[in-house]
C-alpha cells in the first residue's frame, strides 16, 4: 500500500482549512484517511502559532513506514525542521525564447548598436565646435 502525507480540504467556500492526513495514495483527496497528523489554516497570518499545527512524532513514524509527503506538505514540514525542503528544478528549455524570438532580439540589438554608433560621431563633432 502506497502512503501519502497530504492535505485534505475542509472549511467553507473561499474559507479554506486543511487537515494534514496520512492516506492511501489511491483514496480521494477529501476521502478516507488513516490518521490525522496536523492542521493548516492559510487564512491566518504567517507568524500565527495556529497556522500550522503538526504532530512531529507521528509524522516521523509514518515517514519511517514509507509514507511520502506531497510537495506542499514537504514545504510545511521543512518550515518546522522536520525534513529537507523539496528540490525545485530549473526549467530546461520552456522558459527560453524560441528561434524567431531570438532572431528578433538580435535584430533589435544590431539596430540599437548602429544607432549608438551613428550618435557617437555627431556628439564628437558638436563637442569639437
Amino acid at each position: 500500500m502506497s502512503l501519502k502525507i497530504r492535505l485534505s480540504r475542509g472549511g467553507a467556500k473561499k474559507r479554506p482549512f486543511y487537515r494534514v492526513v496520512v492516506a492511501d495514495a489511491r483514496s480521494p483527496r477529501d476521502g478516507r484517511f488513516i490518521e490525522k497528523v496536523g492542521t493548516y489554516n492559510p487564512m491566518l497570518e504567517r507568524d500565527h502559532p495556529q497556522r500550522v499545527v503538526l504532530n512531529g512524532e507521528r509524522i516521523q513514524y509514518w515517514i519511517g513506514e514509507g509514507a511520502r509527503p506531497t510537495d506542499r506538505v514537504q514545504r510545511l514540514l521543512a518550515a518546522q525542521d522536520l525534513m529537507a525542503p523539496p528540490v525545485v528544478r530549473d526549467q530546461t528549455k520552456k522558459d527560453k525564447p524560441k528561434a524567431k524570438a531570438l532572431e528578433r532580439l538580435q535584430e533589435k540589438e544590431e539596430k540599437r548598436r548602429e544607432a549608438e554608433g551613428a550618435e557617437a560621431p555627431e556628439a564628437a563633432e558638436s563637442a569639437a565646435e
